[in-house]
């Protein structure tokens, strides 16, 4: 079998195989895509560049429905996320198109001493890999890319093994758009080819979605060769409840921070850890609203959850499940699946001494946690290798703030979910990585800001 397939996770169906692209046609890409960043850039505007990036938006949102279809493919997403993820993409297209501009402009710099003018002028950086996962297929290529293209850098972008299909697709938008050959690459690369790709000395830097072990291995080599790196990695965010006016609104809350993507998504809540007095009442709440969510067939309107991405992401999570109950956790509700269809699971009494509780559940699975107060809440959400995402729910808003302070991940939602937007920052610190991704920081990631100094 191929590296590259989409096996249909829904019914283990090998729907198409992709060939692999071999080295002397990889080492070519690099050469178109060196070629492109200094001719394109040099002839080019962040004006025009925006202009493709808006097209670009344009053509997802035209085939918004085929595209969602295509992923539901490759890796089960539930129909109605996949368009909406698609959505998503063409809305950070359309903020790069409209922002690119002023986010690129002159910064003066206010001189301590002498006559003349100083100011930081932002400029590309060169070829760049991405290195993406098989979770949100469209969204993690639209949030690297997108800003990249618009600074003028060039991209390699080696997509997850299960997602050639949408790989394949982006590439054929991208042209559609009018970007020129070797802007946008779409490469069938092995791991062994990515580790002489990110040595080449005309990459310039790579940026990787993936597991804490991608990351540390792109990192080393990286490393070894001086590149900037920028990771995106796991997560096992903690879902604070420290107080409310309406348990019913913070269960439902709690439901849809956990089943997002059939709980297949990084910056998911994974971790609820409840305060003594909420703790029972949530508890029962949230098993039976969780485990009311049944897996379906990802291309049916109704589907809430799908099929787990793979056989060896059902593998992976069953035995989780199973390890975190042998070490002493009670399972609540669930635990059980049927093929990839893995039912909603509720867990508790997971200890320091379980493997669960230092190790992050991607699927329907969530531990509950209880605290005696906000102070070991605290301390609970921030006793984990992972800081990428929180959500702290409170109908006290100086507690909110002070709570939200207080967490150590790269992100803190208050009072909600599901507010992650094309204008907001999006990454994390510890083992969840580093570097940040969409909005303004994440165009600033892969730029050269260049000091100018004018003498008077």
């Amino acid at each position: 079998m191929s590296d590259y397939a989409v096996i249909n996770p829904a019914t283990g169906e090998t729907v198409r195989e992709y060939p692999t692209i071999s080295d002397e046609d990889l080492r070519a890409a690099i050469g178109r895509a060196d070629t492109a960043h200094r001719d394109w850039t040099g002839t080019t505007t962040v004006q025009d560049r925006a202009a493709l990036l808006r097209r670009l938006g344009e053509i997802h949102a035209e085939r918004r429905q085929e595209l969602g279809e295509i992923i539901g493919r490759e890796m089960g997403k539930p129909i109605e996320q996949a368009v909406g993820e698609v959505d998503f993409c063409t809305a950070i297209y359309e903020f790069y198109a409209d922002n690119a501009a002023r986010l690129m402009a002159d910064e003066p710099i206010d001189l301590l001493a002498g006559d003349g003018s100083a100011f930081i002028r932002r400029s590309s950086y060169g070829v760049l890999l991405g290195i993406m996962p098989w979770n949100y297929p469209y969204y993690q290529v639209a949030r690297f890319a997108g800003p990249n293209l618009a600074v003028g850098n060039a991209i390699l972008l080696k997509h997850a093994p299960q997602c050639p299909e949408s790989a394949e697709a982006i590439e054929q938008m991208y042209h559609a758009a009018g970007f020129p050959e070797g802007a946008y690459t779409n490469i069938y690369a092995t791991n062994e080819q990515i580790e002489w790709v990110i040595a080449d000395p005309r990459v310039r830097g790579v940026s990787l979605t993936g597991s804490e072990r991608a990351g540390a291995a792109v990192a080393e080599i990286a490393g070894r060769n001086l590149k900037k790196v920028v990771l995106e990695l796991g997560g096992s965010d903690p879902f604070v409840l420290l107080g409310t006016d309406d348990l019913d609104a913070a269960v439902q809350a709690a439901v849809g921070a956990r089943l997002e993507n059939t709980g297949q998504a990084c910056n998911a809540a994974k971790r609820f850890i409840v305060v003594d007095e909420l703790y029972e009442p949530f508890l029962a709440k949230f098993t039976a609203a969780l485990t009311a969510v049944k897996p379906t067939d990802p291309s049916s309107p109704d589907a809430a959850i799908g099929p787990l991405s793979s056989s060896t992401a059902t593998e992976r999570l069953a035995d989780q499940v199973k390890r975190a109950v042998d070490q002493g956790a009670t399972l609540v509700a669930g635990g059980e699946h049927d093929g990839n269809f893995f039912e909603s699971t509720v867990l508790t009494g997971i200890t320091p001494a379980n493997d669960g509780y230092r190790e992050e559940f991607f699927g329907p699975v969530a531990a509950v946690y209880r605290a005696d107060d906000e102070d070991d809440a605290v301390r609970l959400a921030n006793d984990t290798p992972f800081g990428l995402g929180s959500y702290v729910m409170t109908n006290d808003r100086d507690q909110a703030l002070r709570v939200a302070d207080r967490i150590d991940a790269g992100m803190v939602f208050v009072n909600a979910v599901g507010l992650e937007g094309a204008e907001l920052p999006f990454g994390g610190v510890k083992r969840s990585g580093f570097g940040r991704e969409l909005g303004r920081f994440g165009m600033d990631e892969f730029v050269n800001k260049k000091m100018i100094r004018v003498g008077g």
